[in-house]
Formats: C-alpha cells, structure tokens, sequence
C-alpha cells in the first residue's frame, strides 16, 4: 500500500480512540507546570509504543521555567494527579512542576524531526450552559478553574496519535523523530526550558501548528505562519510605607502612587517606526483601607512587538518607567519575568513542501494563502528560532476545524475531526523528510 494511503487510513482508524483520550484529558484540565497527570499518561503511551521517553529534568532546564506557581500549589496538583489516575511510574518525575515529555524514535542515519504538541489547560471556569457539547456530554473540565479553552487537549492526543502512526511506518524513515510535548504555553512559559536543555540543537526541521476555526474557502489548513509578536510578561511589586492617611500621611510611602504613576506612563511609551508595539497592565492591586496609605501594590503586564527587537525596545522602556514611578515616591520595586517570546517567520520553503504533500499526497484541501499572520504571541517560537539559527527549517501550521466559542472563552470546543487531520499533517510531512 502506498505509504501516504496508508497514514490517512490509519490516522482515521484512531478516530474513536483520540476522541475519548481528548476527552479525558479535557475532564481533568491541568495548567501550566501543572500538567502531571496529562504528562504521566503522554509518557505511558509513549512507552508503550516503544519510544524512548524523556520525563521530567530530562525535558525542561528546571531554573530556566518560568511563571512557576508556588509550592503549594505545585504540592496540591502533584496530589490532585495522583488522586485522578496518574500513571504511578511516571507522575513522581512530574513533582515541584517538572511537566512536559519528549518521545524518541530513532530510525537510522537521516535527518531530525522535532514537532511540538503544548499540553496545558486555562485558567478558566468552564461553562454549564445546557448546549456546551462537553458540558452536554458528561467530560467538561472537574477542575474547577481550570479548563482547556484553546485546544491543547487535541494538539496532545493528535501528538500521541502521529506517534502510533509513525511508529507503524518506522521502517520506512530514516532518521530521527522528536514529539515534544510541552508543558505551559499559555503565558509563555515552558519552550525556553526545553530550549535551553539542548534539545532542538540538532533538529533539521521543526514542525508546530495550532487547531483554528478560520477559514479560507473551506480549506484545511494554512501550511505557514509568520506575525508573531514577541513579548514579556512581568509581574511587579512595588513596596512602600504604610502610615495614617489623615493623621500622619508624610510618613508614609505610597505603593499605590507609585503604581498608579507607573501605570499612565506605560500607556505614554513612544511608538517605534519599525513595526507595531503592545503594552498592556492587566492587573493591579493595591491598599488595605480608605484611610491607609499604601506600603504594597502588585501589577501584572506585557510588552510585545512586531519583531524581537521592537519587544526589547518597549521592554527596557516599561522597565526605566516602573522604577522611576517607584523612586519618584521613595518606593522600592521587584519585578519577576513569567513569561516571553520571541517573533518568528516559517521557512518559506518548509511551508511549500506543507502545502505540497498535504494537497498532492493527502487529498487536503490547502489554504490559497501560503502564510497566515499570527497576531499573537506564541513560545513555540523559540524552537524555531533555535533550529534556524543552526541553518534548519521551521514551519507553524494552522489546522482548521469547526468551532464552538472563542479561544480562551468558558465556551470554547472544537470539532474532533480535527484529530485525525492534524495526525495526517505531521506524519504526511515526516515520511516525506525522512523517506
């Protein structure tokens, strides 16, 4: 049987099987570095397909996570994992946050594959309204919380589903295939690690996508991506003086002023000729009491921009503007990074032989449009950039399937055929890499 006939046949004979994966997975929604029991299965699966499976240290450079929750929360998902049937031989290697799994196959001399499947959940209240599908069926999220809202759930069972695929074609690649699952996409957090502990320094070609409900004349997927805008995420708190509002105000340092000062400067950052900027503050608290002035406020912010070095220029301009607000009323300022990425472009050429294959090798009806502008942010970014700056090629997909609600919405779903088609993409381009 010719071998692209042979993927979609068995990309769509694990229909069922994904499904009901997909929906245990969005049953038990784990955020970001959270992701214990989801990564003890991913590992048990891949285990026993016979890949060689790396958990744990082994995946992410464990001072080089960032946004990591506290202990206690870490502590209370460790527990949580394992009273919601995580596998007992993996969920250890998962504890204080050290999510994420990466599965090799090896398959002779040839080049190196890498794809990368995200595997967290939201921080979202799923809804119970009577007509949201995972609601109406019995598998929305029992985290309360917690929820997939923007379809990693699919993107890691149609990670473990190219995995059976593959395995089934193994003798005929030639070469080395990477599946990395990764833990804390949302806010950016988790592909530095796994940067940073070497694994994408010998891949030839990374492949990633994202599930989306837009669509081109009815087309499947959009083979590339590019727009991507780079940003930091940083959490700040400022620390003042507590004193007496009316009675003795002068002897107080105000936390609040000082943030609220920070705040309306941030917003008055100078635009850049070289492309667009963002900054948003999303959060801020501050005071205890009406007649208190305030020793502490907290703010949670981001920077972005069109290019990387657009995202450095508003970051070091907002980081002039917080401590300046911070000393302009004899305060003192922390701030901690949760979260960055960087900008990428796909491999014009990568994205042709996207296009290519899934048209011509898998019946797929390919968007007209080589490159889709990503008006986000995205970490996958730095698999990217990292494979490109050894001289390999990168590509970021967009899969299209039918959706209900908006990403990041308490009322989002996407429609399951999406899971054997995203299995067809990523096997279609491996055996034609590496055949």
């Amino acid at each position: 049987m010719e071998i692209y006939q042979k993927i979609i046949e068995k990309a769509d004979a694990l229909a069922p099987a994904m499904t009901t994966l997909r929906r245990d997975l969005h049953k038990h929604a784990e955020p970001g570095w959270l992701e214990m029991r989801t990564s003890s299965i991913i590992a048990r699966k891949l285990t026993e397909l016979g890949y060689e499976v790396l958990v744990g240290d082994a995946v992410c450079k464990r001072d080089a996570r960032m946004g990591l929750p506290s202990e206690e929360v870490l502590e209370a998902a460790y527990q949580r994992a394992v009273a919601q049937g995580a596998d007992p031989e993996f969920i250890e290697a998962t504890r204080g946050g050290m999510t994420g799994v990466i599965g090799i196959l090896r398959c002779g001399e040839g080049p190196t594959v890498a794809m990368r499947f995200d595997i967290d959940a939201l921080g979202v209240f799923e809804s119970e309204d009577a007509d949201h599908i995972p609601h109406k069926e019995g598998f929305a999220s029992i985290n309360r919380g917690a929820m997939h809202a923007c379809g990693h759930d699919g993107h890691a069972v149609s990670g473990l589903g190219v995995a059976k695929v593959l395995m089934d074609i193994r003798d005929q690649l030639h070469g080395t295939v990477k599946l990395i699952f990764q833990p804390a996409e949302e806010g950016l957090r988790g592909a530095k690690a796994i940067v940073e502990n070497g694994h994408l320094d010998d891949v030839d070609f990374m492949l990633g996508s994202h599930v989306t409900g837009e669509n081109e004349e009815g087309s499947d997927l959009t083979p590339g991506s590019y727009g991507s805008l780079a940003s930091y995420k940083y959490d700040v708190t400022f620390h003042g003086v507590a004193a007496h509002a009316g009675g003795n105000p002068q002897a107080g340092k105000n936390a609040l002023l000082a943030a609220a000062c920070a705040v309306t400067n941030l917003y008055a950052i100078p635009r850049h000729s070289g492309g667009a900027t963002r900054i948003n503050v999303g959060k801020l608290i501050a005071g205890s009491g009406r007649n208190v002035i305030a020793d502490e406020a907290f703010m949670e912010l981001e920077v972005r921009g069109d290019t990387t070095e657009i995202n450095e220029y508003v970051s070091e301009y907002a980081l002039r503007v917080l401590k300046n607000a911070a000393e302009m009323h004899g305060c003192t300022m922390e701030i901690k990074l949760m979260g960055a990425a960087e900008s990428m472009t796909s491999d014009d050429a990568l994205a042709k032989r996207v296009a290519r294959v899934c048209a011509e090798k898998l019946g797929m009806k390919v968007s007209s449009n080589l490159m889709m502008v990503l008006k986000g942010s995205e970490d996958v970014s730095y698999m990217m950039n990292r494979v490109q700056e050894k001289g390999g090629q990168a590509c970021f997909i967009r899969v299209r399937t039918p959706l209900q609600g908006i990403a990041h919405n308490r009322r989002y779903n996407f429609d399951e055929s999406y899971l054997p088609r995203a299995v067809k993409v990523f096997c279609g381009m491996v055996y034609d890499l590496l055949k």
